[in-house]
């Protein structure tokens, strides 16, 4: 990327509101250690050797508010959807070679596809009751 100040696309995403956590994932916490539940987070890179179960995503930090890059599982994340990004702190962490807008889209139909798996089968035991994990949230328009 010779210009950072040339949108680029990307995949965008939310962090879910809580996730599921501890001894067969009877605990629940609020978003990520680096990420707030709800945030939104672009995805700068992925593993395809892991089955995309790791990603690398660009967002602002749960502590100060400051932009930072990290790996997290995908499970974490939900609403993948293809967004023409225009910020250049996110541009800057972009090492990515720039990609179409169908790129993006069928990128973010398979992270959906596979979080939701994720979330699913990581933990094998039953849901806690209550439990406020994305899985069981009721949908709500965000």
């Amino acid at each position: 990327m010779d210009d950072p100040t040339e949108p680029v696309w990307l995949v965008a995403a939310n962090v879910v509101r809580w996730r599921r956590y501890g001894d067969l994932g009877q605990e629940l916490r609020p978003g990520t250690k680096a990420f707030r539940g709800g945030a939104k987070v672009y995805v700068i890179g992925t593993y395809p050797g892991m089955g995309n179960e790791q990603l690398t995503a660009v967002g602002h930090g749960r502590g100060n508010g400051r932009w930072i890059t990290i790996d997290t599982g995908t499970r974490h994340l939900h609403t993948f959807r293809a967004q023409l990004v225009y910020s250049p702190a996110v541009l800057r962490r972009c090492g990515t070679e720039p990609r179409t807008r169908e790129e993006a889209e069928e990128l973010a139909a398979l992270l959906e596809r596979i979080a939701r798996h994720e979330r699913h089968h990581h933990h094998g035991a039953p849901h806690p009751d209550p439990c406020l994990c994305h899985e069981c949230l009721p949908l709500s328009p965000e």
